[in-house]
């Protein structure tokens, strides 16, 4: 492993860099963005269930807010929702763009990484190739090896950059998906619970 670092040249450290933490990342958000915390079966129909039988506590309310995902949102709105629709409605959404900042943490960097990997890879294999063609004017074609080495310098790094890409780029597109899914999810399920508190009050108000 050492000598194939050694060979392809400087531009694989960084490359390798980018390796761990493409790694780091996606370990990372497998496990920040677990359906079960992000977005927990049940918790509406909890919710509902407490509003209905009105045993709705505080305590109960500040345990959401301690959570992340769908139950701070639920926290948010249950804790302005005696101020009002539109009081309500802000303080979910505010609440929900930190939610929404915390599922799209890290995914910059992962987008970043896939995009810059080929670079470093075009960059050292353009390195290499200078390498060899410095070869060719000093020495000619006789000397093999050193061509060779240039050669190889040149193809591992372009190999290197593509192997780190890759999977980069498929993981920061499933994840991107991911929390799109989730966002829609928690999007439904707050709408359908403000309804609950303040979709009759709007009806009869109209009326």
């Amino acid at each position: 492993m050492l000598a194939f670092i050694q060979t392809g040249g400087y531009f694989m450290w960084p490359l390798i860099a980018c390796s761990i933490l493409t790694l780091a990342i996606i370990l990372e958000r497998f496990w920040t963005l677990r359906e079960s915390d992000v977005v927990p079966k049940g918790l509406l129909n909890d919710v509902m269930t407490r509003l209905r039988d009105d045993r709705m506590s505080i305590d109960y309310i500040r345990s959401m807010q301690s959570k992340a995902g769908l139950s701070s949102i639920f926290a948010a709105g249950l804790l302005n929702s005696k101020h009002g629709r539109s009081a309500m409605k802000e303080s979910v959404q505010e609440a929900a763009s930190h939610v929404i900042h915390d599922l799209e943490r890290f995914m910059n960097t992962l987008g970043t990484i896939a995009a810059i990997s080929p670079l470093l890879g075009l960059l050292g294999t353009v390195v290499g190739m200078i390498k060899v063609f410095s070869v060719l004017m000093e020495s000619g074609a006789g000397n093999t090896a050193l061509l060779a080495g240039g050669i190889s310098e040149a193809l591992l790094t372009t190999a290197a950059g593509l192997g780190v890409a890759i999977p980069a780029l498929i993981f920061h597109r499933f994840f991107s998906r991911k929390i799109d899914v989730l966002v829609v999810t928690m999007e439904q399920q707050t709408t359908k619970l403000v309804d609950v508190l303040h979709g009759d009050k709007s009806k009869s108000g109209a009326a």
